[in-house]
């Protein structure tokens, strides 16, 4: 190698160095600036990221509010219903013992009519019972009252038979008996009660003079012992007064036959 050559080797190299110093400014502030960009990109990236995660927790946080909201919504409208039920469960039960109360009500009346029916059936058959004894009673005494009463008559027959004269009817010209002024004075006189017939189911039948009466009618308990306290003459003889419903009859003992009547002579 000749020096020419080595010195124009030398100076390239120089000039090539000299530029490779200039140049490394050049490059170090471009890789600078590179470095600087990546940098601000990063905290780019970064801030678009965390500005990304807050938007998303703020969404998270949003949806879990409206999605709370919904749960309490829910959780309030499945409280109403339970309520709801809980007052038609009510509801029911109130109007089942409602409804068995109003049943038992009903079946405790029934019970009460029934037992004062039974009570008053027997009360009834009770008096049936007791009317039908009376009855026979009331005719067992008769007949034999009656007779009584007909061996009496004999008797008074056998011993009175010249007293057995006929009726006298004139008895009213006699101011003695005059019975419509007394009556008109001495009115409760006139009230001695009700009317029972010897028979049963016997209804009122007006009788005239000659008429003649079952015996049971003008049996003792019919008799009017005291004709005075009535202002009515003594009776002679086979002879009675008697009650019939509100009438006074004259009945010839022995034969039943009606000899003296006087209308609605009690009140």
């Amino acid at each position: 190698m000749t020096l020419g050559q080595f010195l124009k080797g030398s100076a390239m190299a120089a000039v090539a160095g000299a530029m490779a110093l200039t140049a490394l400014p050049t490059e170090a502030f471009a890789a600078s600036a590179e470095t600087q960009q990546r940098s601000r990109d990063r905290d780019d990236r970064r801030g678009n990221a965390r500005q990304g995660n807050e938007r998303i927790r703020w969404d998270a946080m949003r949806r879990a509010v409206r999605q709370s909201g919904a749960r309490s919504e829910r959780r309030e409208d499945r409280r109403e219903q339970r309520q709801e039920r809980r007052a038609d469960r009510r509801d029911r039960n109130q109007d089942r013992r409602e409804h068995w109360r109003e049943r038992n009500q009903d079946r405790r009346e029934n019970r009460r009519d029934r037992n004062r029916d039974r009570r008053e059936n027997w009360r009834d058959r009770r008096d049936d019972r007791r009317d039908r004894w009376d009855d026979r009673r009331d005719n067992r005494r008769d007949r034999w009252e009656d007779r009584r009463d007909n061996r009496r008559d004999r008797w008074d027959d056998r011993r009175d038979r010249r007293d057995h004269r006929a009726w006298n009817r004139r008895w009213r010209d006699n101011s003695r008996y005059d019975w419509h002024r007394y009556r008109a004075s001495n009115r409760h006189v006139y009230r001695i009660g009700r009317y029972y017939s010897p028979y049963r189911n016997y209804r009122y039948n007006r009788v005239n003079i000659g008429f003649r009466l079952g015996n049971l009618f003008y049996s003792n308990r019919y008799w009017i012992n005291d004709p005075w306290q009535y202002r009515l003459p003594p009776a002679y003889g086979p002879y009675r007064w008697v009650r019939y419903y509100d009438d006074v009859l004259l009945v010839n003992t022995y034969s039943g036959e009606v000899v003296d009547v006087i209308y609605d002579f009690f009140w």
